[in-house]
């Protein structure tokens, strides 16, 4: 029975009474359909009975997860004794600068540092120096050397170091902290930041005089992350968004002058898309970019001109996306653009490159044309060699262009000998530079960074990720797998287990995400350890949806397909289940935003094939949000979701998945659904009815839980502690819903 306060009680475990929210009567009405939602109360967050009832779903939680109490703190001990707390990132070449980042022990946030460029030859790095001499002809010796960054260690002082911002310090007094801009104007001396105080994603940005530590009078609130300079370092280019959290509006600020003097240089009035601003590589044209989910357009303007006007590259076309940065072919300024528009009469589905004069983007000459099987996604000129990123059989790769005097020379992949793994471009910020910062990951390799000569093909290893403890990869293996989906697609899965585990069915955390064409590439994770240590496996499903294996992939699990992301989900669980990896009463299903939406979904869809269900600001009740065109970023997202609010087809669509409207009165795996009141991209509000709904439909007596940090965002807590913190509550819950708590 509902109480006054809007909360009553279900008895639960242990005599803990389990909250049940009260019903209010709201109909929502789209093309004839009428539901009755009990629970929409609950979106009003400055409702004090709204409050008592995510507080009281608090409470319930810690009571039910008390007794994993001890087990929080050995996994929170086991992240942070494998941790290396005082630690430095490599240094990269700027200017006249090595710049780095610095953690310390116990401190939340890094600490943002310089120091003046040195000789190779001296302390900080005398011994790579003499390798990298040796080993090269005395020509490309000299460039290289002076690239090597220092070896900078953590308990010695380094000559000239300064402090450019400690995260530590800002955020005190605060109970949540994320950093936006961090922007080095060109000549070194002033910089750009902004903070989040509150995890709403609204910033106040702010400048500090490098030369003199002084934090200047300038300070500009309610801007979107990012600031770009112009090269003199005068002006500074910023976003600020719109009452649905879409940033729409470029400004330029002219420093020393109040905000109310700053010029609108940019609006983009449609609600479907989206305003950035950077600069191209070569730092000599700025950039805005609009783009909505399927179509982009892009304005040049010289950046040693800030207050000059913004000239179109190519006007927007529905359906065409494209990306151009500047290159110098041949003595001659280009645009190398990648774009998805039809070329021989064929839709370039998975991009094509062409270049074209700066003068005249129009007037493009392909040069690499398109593949079934290979998706272009990145081009970073510089100025001896172009790096082209892209993806195939569901992996990333990095393919290195020397540029000569007639043009292009012969591209080189770079090749790994690792079956799964991730490789991208590091911190490059010089566009003359004789070296490339390159990073490379797998599930059981720690982050590694190389510098890659392309002049002579070698791969420096500069650090790789401590992991503390005796860390050995060769306690661990990775391999791919497929399953075969309903229509016979077949379906990459990504696994990873210590060695030498007993035959047969072995507890498994399957994660998928499967929107927005967004990959799930290998990675490494100190706190997995905890897992795998214990038995379990961890395993990615590459569904559709994602990005992973091409545009196709990605459009065949959107709009109208959508359900394909589901049905792959199950797919690979019941491949894994039938396959002996695992076992129905021993999978844990693990997503988180979007992915939230996917576990929901398999809930209702399949819930015999999973022992529990992790959601991480789960997006459970899609159709209403996608309906309410003034929530957040709902109308951007019409492209991939479709427009329930114009066309019937797609309504019905996804009101056949939405998890919250196909909850039914069966028995559902254990659910522990996590949430952050501030944020702005899922409302807590879906998880919250979600799980109110679950509660009072549902069978059986698994346990049914909700999180909710009441001074969060859509990242969830900030600080490398507290969010440690946060793993271990989950790893906890996942290994006591697996039978594995005294493990």
């Amino acid at each position: 029975m509902a109480l006054d306060s809007g909360i009553g009680t279900l008895a639960g475990p242990g005599d803990v009474t389990a909250p049940v929210a009260k019903t209010v009567r709201t109909e929502r009405v789209h093309h004839g359909d009428v539901f009755i939602d009990e629970y929409e109360w609950l979106r009003d967050k400055e409702s004090p009975e709204v409050v008592a009832y995510l507080e009281a779903e608090n409470a319930y939680t810690e009571a039910q997860t008390a007794h994993l109490g001890g087990l929080r703190n050995r996994i929170f001990d086991e992240i942070k004794a494998r941790t290396q707390e005082t630690d430095l990132s490599v240094p990269t070449r700027m200017g006249e600068y090595w710049y780095y980042s610095r953690s310390f022990e116990g401190k939340q946030y890094g600490v943002h540092c310089r120091c003046p460029i040195v000789a190779p030859a001296g302390a900080t790095g005398a011994e790579e120096a003499a390798r990298v001499t040796t080993e090269r002809p005395a020509s490309v010796a000299i460039d290289i050397d002076a690239w090597t960054p220092p070896q900078l260690e953590v308990d010695t002082e380094v000559a000239g170091e300064q402090v450019l911002l400690d995260s530590n310090e800002v955020a005190e007094g605060h109970d949540f902290f994320a950093l936006g801009a961090f922007s080095v104007s060109h000549d070194g001396n002033l910089l750009a930041y902004s903070v989040d105080t509150s995890g709403d994603e609204r910033y106040l940005l702010r400048f500090k005089d490098l030369r003199t530590g002084e934090v200047l009078a300038d300070e500009i609130a309610g801007t979107a992350p990012g600031a770009t300079w112009s090269l003199d370092g005068t002006h500074v280019f910023y976003q600020t968004v719109d009452e649905s959290w879409r940033p729409d509006t470029v400004w330029r600020h002219r420093l020393g002058t109040g905000k109310d003097d700053d010029v609108k240089v940019f609006h983009e009035p449609d609600e479907r898309y989206w305003v950035s601003i950077g600069a191209t590589r070569s730092e000599k044209y700025l950039m805005i970019w609009v783009g909505s989910k399927i179509t982009t357009e892009g304005w040049v303007l010289e950046s040693d001109n800030p207050e000059g006007d913004f000239r179109v590259i190519m006007p927007r076309r529905d359906g065409v996306e494209y990306s151009a940065e500047h290159a110098v072919i041949g003595g001659e300024d280009r645009f190398l653009i990648l774009h998805n528009d039809v070329v021989d009469g064929v839709k370039a589905e998975n991009f094509v490159l062409v270049e074209a004069p700066v003068s005249d983007p129009s007037n493009m000459t392909l040069l690499i044309g398109h593949r079934d099987d290979v998706r272009l996604e990145d081009i970073d000129p510089f100025a001896s060699h172009l790096v082209l990123s892209y993806r195939r059989e569901a992996l990333t790769r990095v393919a290195i262009w020397p540029l000569t005097e007639s043009g292009y020379g012969e591209r080189r992949e770079l090749e790994f000998d690792l079956e799964l793994f991730s490789v991208g471009s590091g911190a490059n910020p010089e566009w003359e530079q004789p070296t490339l910062r390159i990073g490379l990951t797998s599930f059981i390799t720690p982050m590694q960074v190389f510098d890659y000569v392309p002049a002579t093909g070698e791969l420096l290893l500069r650090k790789e990720q401590p992991v503390l403890g005796g860390y050995d990869a060769n306690d661990y293996e990775q391999h791919r797998d497929w399953a075969i989906a309903a229509d016979g697609t077949r379906i990459p899965i990504s696994l990873v287990r210590k060695k030498g585990l007993p035959a047969g069915p072995r507890p498994l955390l399957l994660y998928g995400y499967g929107s927005y064409e967004a990959s799930m590439d290998p990675s490494f994770s100190v706190s997995r350890l905890s897992l795998l240590d214990r038995g379990m496996v961890f395993a990615v499903a590459h569904v559709r949806g994602g990005g992973e294996m091409g545009r196709l992939w990605y459009e065949n699990g959107k709009t109208l397909t959508k359900k394909n992301t589901f049905t792959d989900f199950v797919s690979c669980a019941r491949h894994l289940i039938d396959t002996d990896v695992t076992s129905a009463d021993r999978v844990i299903a693990d997503g988180g935003s979007a992915g939230g939406l996917l576990v929901g979904a398999v809930a209702n869809l399949a819930p015999e094939l999973f022992k529990g269900i992790l959601a991480n600001v789960p997006f459970v009740d899609p159709l209403t949000s996608i309906l309410d065109p003034s929530l957040p970023l709902t109308v951007i997202e019409w492209d991939e979701w479709g427009n329930p609010l114009a066309d019937k087809d797609v309504y019905d669509y996804m009101k056949s998945y939405a998890p919250y409207e196909n909850i039914e009165a069966k028995d559902y795996p254990a659910i522990l659904a996590i949430t952050s009141i501030n944020d702005t991209r899922v409302l807590y509000v879906e998880p919250a009815k979600w799980v109110a709904k679950l509660r009072a439909t549902k069978t059986g007596d698994t346990p049914l839980l909700l999180k909710t940090e009441m001074s969060a965002g859509h990242g969830g807590v900030s600080g490398r502690y507290e969010k440690w913190k946060e793993v271990a509550f989950e790893y906890a819950w996942v290994l006591d819903t697996l039978g594995l708590a005294g493990a």
